[in-house]
């Protein structure tokens, strides 16, 4: 194996942390839409599309290095002491990585509650509308129903 393929899995590392912030940085703008009164969906679902692609890349990371690291496994644990270096890095973008998935996962908790409660408002908003509407249909036919006078001289007969 050489210094490069060591490299590589550090590299891996380093883009999936910068990805991470990036997604760090969408949960934060996912965060705000839901604070604000009036939910923008444009901006949700463009927010939404570009988390999927991060979600993306990190899955080609993710098995990028699984498989470099499944073809150079053996001689990492052979040679510690010749990767010292990349493997302490390893080490701690790992440490990085895994505090940072645990903060994305706590703020994607506190943004689906967020969405559900707003959710949840605008169908209680919509529920009272249609509720309103039903009332005014009902007072509009009974009211027609009061000025609606029988004929007094028809023939029902044929």
């Amino acid at each position: 194996m050489s210094l490069s393929s060591a490299q590589i899995l550090v590299e891996s590392l380093e883009k999936k942390s910068r990805i991470l912030d990036q997604v760090i940085k969408e949960n934060e703008i996912q965060e705000q839409l839901f604070k604000q009164e009036t939910l923008d969906m444009e901006a949700l679902d463009a927010s939404s599309d570009r988390m999927g692609e991060l979600a993306e890349k990190l899955e080609l990371l993710d098995d990028g290095f699984e498989a470099v690291y499944d073809r150079i496994k053996k001689e990492l644990m052979e040679n510690k002491s010749a990767y010292r270096a990349e493997i302490k890095r390893m080490q701690e973008l790992i440490a990085q990585i895994t505090e940072k998935v645990v903060s994305i996962n706590a703020a994607r908790m506190r943004n689906k509650h967020q969405a559900e409660s707003h959710f949840r408002r605008n169908r209680q908003q919509i529920g009272q509308a249609s509720s309103k509407m039903k009332v005014t249909q009902n007072y509009y036919n009974n009211m027609n129903r009061l000025n609606y006078v029988d004929p007094k001289f028809y023939d029902s007969k044929k």
